[in-house]
């Protein structure tokens, strides 16, 4: 897909793309320039690791989409491809 660079070096990400990698706004990505070639992935969410009930505990510090059934579902089949 084709998108512009606008004169403050705004790119926009066409939205089928945006939705096959669940970008929202406000969603935090990284963007790194390699072989000639811009990569953008989902910037890892900061985590906080507590106990509870002498178990580990994994807390994000952002907010993140609800997982769902089918996320899980699809997120399963598209890997196993």
């Amino acid at each position: 897909m084709r998108t512009t660079i606008d004169g403050a070096g705004r790119i926009v990400v066409p939205k089928a793309v945006r939705d096959a990698m669940g970008l929202s706004a406000g969603r935090k990505i990284d963007v790194v320039f390699t072989d000639g070639r811009i990569e953008i992935e989902l910037a890892p969410a900061e985590v906080e690791v507590t106990t509870e009930r002498g178990l580990p505990r994994v807390v994000s510090r952002d907010p993140l989409p609800e997982l769902s059934d089918d996320l899980v579902r699809d997120t399963l089949e598209a890997t196993r491809r």
